[in-house]
């Protein structure tokens, strides 16, 4: 999901860009890898707010139900598949 990238204005703490500079530079990246580690860390982060916001909402949900569930949108996404792939053939 690679695009055109934009521009952040961010400010943090001077202790936290130092830490942070200070582990780049231990780990042999540069400055411009910066921007990578972030958005790594913001991807990072939605996805685990996501899939608590998934728990919660199925937190009552036995482990049948769950299964169901998974189990149609597996069917679901195979189908999707499916049907592209036909249509990429004709």
């Amino acid at each position: 999901m690679e695009g055109q990238a934009v521009r952040w204005s961010l400010e943090v703490s001077k202790d936290t860009d130092l830490n942070l500079r200070t582990f780049l530079g231990s780990q042999g990246m540069k400055k411009g890898d910066l921007s990578k580690f972030a958005e790594d860390a913001v991807n990072r982060r939605v996805l685990q707010c996501t899939v608590q916001d998934i728990w919660a909402r199925n937190a009552g949900a036995g482990p049948d139900e769950i299964q169901r569930i998974v189990d149609g949108a597996v069917s679901e996404v195979r189908a999707e598949r499916r049907t592209k792939e036909k249509a990429d053939k004709a």
